[in-house]
């Protein structure tokens, strides 16, 4: 993100052990309140904390272990979570999803219905 340009606020746990459920409640209420538009969350595996973070609505968290997957469902399923595990992938990989995904715009469209009911179902968790 900084080789980028990119401004970000760092909810990570810097090297501490921390339940992956605080960090994804902290960075999923950056991007409701609006803070911020998009997030990245890591974890060993990715699936426990992308997990944690589809628990807030509003959030369509995506754990992502290819360049296909972190490119669609940017592009398909406006994602705007993309969660790795870091014990899955390596450093490069990881660097390459989140690039792929930040750089993938969302296409509308057809599946633009889809988005429309995923929003539909947050409003009845709420």
């Amino acid at each position: 993100m900084d080789e980028r340009g990119i401004e970000y606020i760092d909810c990570g746990c810097n090297g501490e052990s921390v339940d992956y459920t605080v960090i994804a409640s902290e960075t999923c209420a950056h991007i409701t309140s609006g803070e911020c538009e998009r997030g990245l969350l890591f974890c060993g595996t990715g699936i426990g904390i992308s997990i944690a973070a589809n628990k807030t609505p509003g959030i369509r968290a995506a754990c992502c272990s290819d360049y296909y997957s972190a490119k669609y469902t940017s592009m398909h399923n406006d994602a705007n979570v993309l969660c790795v595990g870091g014990r899955v992938i390596s450093s490069g990989l990881a660097c390459e999803l989140v690039d792929v995904f930040l750089d993938t715009a969302n296409e509308g469209g057809r599946h633009q219905r889809r988005v429309d009911m995923l929003t539909e179902l947050d409003k009845k968790k709420q």
